[in-house]
């Protein structure tokens, strides 16, 4: 069947790539941007690394490390993520971008994956934030899930606080990160997506407590993970979710695709319909951490091979007819 973006353009959307100078990156990997819309304007964050990957789709010029190689200009072992603001016209292009400061809060890193990955933008209560995964303040690397309130100005946003919020039961041994957050529900994230978990985080406890959970669904038989944010649709919510497949290449070396899911929930948190799985752009990498909806359109971004960013335009008939097909 036809890929995202064939399905887009067939039916009159767009696909646009993200683009931001190569003097401000050198020229290395923009990935996994998200999007909000918050009154006449589109925000975008785009993430970056300091370093390109190469990806051996084929498995045919595999590295003696496998077919993933990160490559640094800098021979750098860590891998940096910085963020980048950016504002966008209606027609997808950008047209004002900053790099997101942290000094303020930035500690010694003690772990080589460093800064903020994957956010997601939201707004709760008048303020934007940037919510997504840290690693680099645990001794093994495991993910905490943080949430970055920003502060905007005519020329920089700056992060001018950082929560660490904690697993809903205070078990610190797992890995935390692709929390979605809920758009109209205040400082709420779907944690898992089968089974159905939400959780409500309290910022001046300083706690996380699970205020719903739905009962397995063994029909799926693979895992759903986190992807955009979770936002009004129809009757219910709408988000999309990244599915794992796991193999091993000719080589033996572990590898994955990552590939999407629509979910389409009542109030209750009950599915009313789940797209079929699918790729944007057929590779082998790929991730979406935004949804938005701007007038009678649905904006969508998503990262290719953790080297460049897009954004998706597709009309609100045309999702549901691709979320129904």
């Amino acid at each position: 069947m036809r890929n995202f973006a064939n399905f887009c353009l067939d039916n009159g959307g767009i696909i646009k790539p993200l683009i931001i100078p190569a003097q401000s990156t050198n020229g290395t990997g923009l990935f996994n941007p998200t999007i909000y819309v918050d009154g006449d304007k589109i925000l975008v964050n785009i993430r970056h690394c300091q370093y390109t990957l190469y990806h051996s789709e084929l498995q045919n010029y595999e590295h003696h490390w496998g077919p993933l190689l990160y490559l640094n200009p800098e021979n750098d072992v860590t891998l940096r993520t910085t963020n980048f603001f950016c504002n966008i016209t209606e027609d997808l292009d950008i047209e004002k971008i900053f790099k997101v400061d942290t000094s303020e809060h930035d500690v010694e890193p003690i772990w080589t994956f460093i800064g903020l990955e994957d956010a997601r933008i939201i707004k709760w209560h008048g303020k934007l934030y940037l919510s997504g995964v840290r690693r680099d303040t645990t001794t093994d690397g495991q993910g905490r899930m943080e949430l970055s309130e920003l502060m905007f100005g005519e020329d920089f946003v700056k992060e001018v606080s950082r929560h660490r919020i904690p697993a809903p039961n205070g078990d610190d041994s797992y890995c935390e990160k692709n929390w979605m957050p809920i758009i109209d529900q205040p400082f709420h994230y779907v944690k898992w997506s089968n089974p159905v978990e939400v959780v409500k985080y309290d910022m001046n406890e300083k706690t996380c407590e699970t205020v719903a959970l739905k009962d397995f669904d063994q029909t799926l038989g693979y895992a759903l993970r986190g992807g955009s944010q979770v936002i009004p649709y129809k009757d219910g919510y709408l988000a999309l979710h990244h599915v794992t497949d796991l193999f091993f290449s000719d080589a033996g070396r572990k590898n994955a695709t990552y590939r999407h899911q629509f979910t389409h929930w009542d109030k209750d948190w009950n599915v009313i319909k789940r797209s079929r799985v699918f790729d944007f752009m057929d590779g082998h990498i790929e991730f979406s951490c935004g949804m938005a909806k701007h007038n009678n359109d649905y904006l969508i971004t998503f990262g290719f091979q953790d080297n460049a960013a897009y954004i998706a335009k597709i009309s609100d008939s045309a999702l549901e007819e691709f979320i129904n097909e």
